[in-house]
């Protein structure tokens, strides 16, 4: 008598058994541990400079670049993005897992110091730097729009009131400003 040959003659005992390993994979299967993905952190450092009324021309050309190249001299910098828009350039440093995140800053510091003389000279105050988690992302975003104020007025409001007592607020790590541009909207 084969192996088979057993399973075939018993049906019902096939079924039975065959019913049982199922319950037991299934059962077994939500018994799993499951361990998640690793918490990584990578060491990163956020660096903005701002310039009321530059383009973001000037901003990249005149900021962002001395900058960048004083940035470039740091060691375990694995990788640099820039940014920039109307009167702000931001730019994020990501450094090696095995980089220590305060000794990090204290270099960006330093390379700080080493651009301020080639940044421009109307330039309201150093740039700034700040340890952030590259997996945050913004919690809200608020637009605003108003019948009666202008733009200019709007911009002050939210930059002048709104951000100072959003940033009060418990648990809130950073506020920005960010104007992307302008656009219309209503009868014409």
């Amino acid at each position: 008598m084969s192996f088979s040959e057993r399973f075939i003659r018993r049906p019902v005992a096939t079924t039975l058994l065959m019913v049982a390993i199922s319950l037991a994979g299934a059962v077994a299967f939500h018994l799993l541990p499951v361990s998640p993905l690793p918490q990584v952190d990578f060491p990163t450092i956020s660096v903005a400079a701002q310039l009321p009324g530059a383009s973001p021309e000037i901003m990249a050309s005149s900021v962002a670049t001395p900058l960048e190249r004083q940035f470039g001299r740091i060691a375990s910098v694995t990788e640099m993005t820039s940014s920039s828009s109307t009167g702000v350039a931001s730019i994020t440093l990501q450094f090696d897992l095995n980089r220590d995140i305060n000794a990090a800053a204290r270099d960006v510091q330093a390379a700080i110091n080493a651009a301020r003389g080639y940044l421009p000279a109307n330039l309201p105050s150093n740039p700034t730097y700040r340890k952030v988690n590259p997996a945050d992302s913004p919690i809200m975003i608020l637009a605003l729009t108003s019948p009666t104020l202008s733009k200019g007025q709007m911009y002050d409001a939210a930059s002048s009131i709104m951000a100072q007592r959003l940033s009060q607020v418990s648990g809130v790590g950073q506020v920005t400003n960010m104007v992307l541009g302008w656009s219309k909207c209503g009868p014409h």
